[in-house]
């Protein structure tokens, strides 16, 4: 089991929990906020953590997201490293707004896992791979 050290910025900050299902944690907007259509939309979920050494976490918004708020995640993933762990390290999102409307305080919007952190690569260029061509970019279910 990991344990992570984890600072509320106030303590009306939606205090995270482990789940009993499913491996995501969900991120909730801890005050309200209104949008206009056209917006981008810059969240402060109010945490920060420190994550153990060799660990980053993947944040991306809950399913329901778009459905209820008309928000998609600007960057479609966040990646959060190890390193950013100082006191004022708060973790956030940026959305664009397709829609007018509202987040209430205490709304989950996104939810992250944490991933253990890429090895250590090395590239050797090759004339031929060796292996039979699939078809190509786009060629997936064709």
């Amino acid at each position: 089991m990991l344990d992570i050290k984890i600072k509320y910025r106030t303590e009306s900050v939606p205090r995270i929990e482990t789940l009993s299902k499913g491996d995501w944690i969900d991120l909730a907007c801890p005050y309200s906020l209104e949008y206009k259509k056209g917006d981008t939309v810059t969240v402060n979920f109010g945490v920060a953590m420190e994550l153990p050494s060799g660990y980053e976490a993947h944040l991306a918004p809950r399913s329901s997201t778009f459905q209820h708020t008309g928000l998609i995640l600007t960057n479609g993933v966040g990646v959060i490293d190890n390193s950013y762990n100082g006191d004022n390290d708060y973790w956030g999102a940026k959305f664009y707004a397709v829609r007018d409307g509202v987040i209430t305080g205490g709304q989950r919007l996104c939810q992250f896992r944490l991933m253990e952190n890429q090895p250590e690569l090395t590239f050797t260029e090759v004339h031929h791979l060796g292996n039979e061509d699939r078809g190509g970019y786009g060629s997936t279910g064709k």
